[in-house]
């Protein structure tokens, strides 16, 4: 009987470096409240923003991801050839193929990593955490790019209420790679397609093609039925995330959500129930929604302003369009 040989495992794995990048254009309440007949005030009280950040026509989400993917190599201490795979979450890269992740792949010198990307939308990082986790200690990869990475300003409709005023552009990555200690606790995640429909696009690309006065899609919300899923059903996965990393609220440094809406993130310090210490990630405020690249973009504020340190337990949770949810603890680099 021939006996085949599998992938030596590693015992643990963690986040080694960090890194983002936003669009470069700043974009204020009052520069988007008159199509949707709103205001500043409006706004600010409903979600927390004050501004947005979008990137110029002349920029697209492989652009954005192959800055934050630099960032981040740079401050794993390692080199491009060095990185095994790379895992991007993105639902605004408008190419069913080939993968924006194998593009990016080569534009950083990663070849000839393994590439692929997931559609996970807001949970999207925590998702390919997750993944990186998974290939790192089966053995299959010593070192994993992790990347969110979105150009949302390309699927909104400017005179849309219900989610346009929300979203930015930007990119976060992550290298993960082996470790002598616990890194990266289990992630817990999930799916909810019965409400599906509760973000969404306006339509499909085979209806656009069908009937070309369509126009192009955008994305549109159910707000209320995601403020009540996100808001008040969403925290126990974060709560079952630290109980299967072995932790409880009293051990955990840095909170750090999607970036939704920051009365969801004050909602969910509540359930939590996160001692008042806790440094939170409210990148929301300047940067906006960046669906995928949100919570890495709020890690990486974080470090740059100092409020967090090597060796932080984050919990960190992303959950959106799907209904999609995923969290782990990790350690922060």
């Amino acid at each position: 009987m021939t006996v085949l040989k599998q992938a030596q495992p590693a015992a643990y794995s963690r986040i080694l470096g960090i890194g983002g990048e936003r669009g470069e254009l700043v974009v204020t309440n009052d520069d988007i409240a008159g199509p949707i007949d709103s205001s500043d005030e409006w706004i600010r009280q409903r979600t927390g923003i004050i501004t947005r950040r979008r990137a110029g026509a002349d920029r697209d989400v492989l652009d954005l991801a192959e800055v934050a993917s630099a960032k981040a190599i740079a401050a794993a201490g390692i080199a491009p050839e060095e990185i095994d795979a790379v895992v991007m979450s993105t639902i605004s890269h408008f190419v069913q193929t080939p993968s924006a992740a194998a593009i990016l792949a080569d534009r950083i010198g990663a070849n000839p990593a393994a590439a692929y990307d997931i559609s996970a939308a807001c949970a999207g990082y925590c998702y390919a955490i997750g993944q990186a986790d998974a290939l790192v200690r089966s053995g299959n990869a010593r070192n994993v790019l992790v990347v969110g990475a979105e150009k949302l300003s390309e699927i909104i409709d400017p005179t849309d209420r219900s989610i346009s005023f929300l979203l930015g552009d930007g990119a976060g990555a992550a290298v993960v790679g082996t470790s002598d200690t616990p890194g990266i606790g289990p992630t817990v995640w999930g799916s909810d397609g019965s409400k599906a429909s509760s973000i969404r696009q306006t339509h499909s690309w085979t209806d656009l093609r069908a009937d070309p006065s369509l126009g192009w899609p955008t994305l549109r919300q159910d707000g209320q039925t995601v403020f009540k899923w996100a808001g008040f059903q969403v925290a126990k996965f974060a709560q079952a995330a630290m109980d299967a990393a072995g932790v409880g609220p009293e051990d955990i440094d840095v909170f750090v959500p999607h970036q939704a809406n920051m009365r969801i993130i004050d909602q969910l310090l509540k359930q939590l129930k996160l001692p008042d210490s806790v440094v939170v990630g409210r990148d929301i405020a300047d940067t906006g929604n960046t669906s995928a690249a949100s919570v890495p973009l709020a890690i990486e504020r974080l470090q740059a302003e100092g409020q967090v340190k090597p060796g932080d337990v984050c919990l960190q949770l992303g959950f959106g369009a799907g209904l999609v949810y995923a969290a782990q603890v990790v350690v922060l680099p």
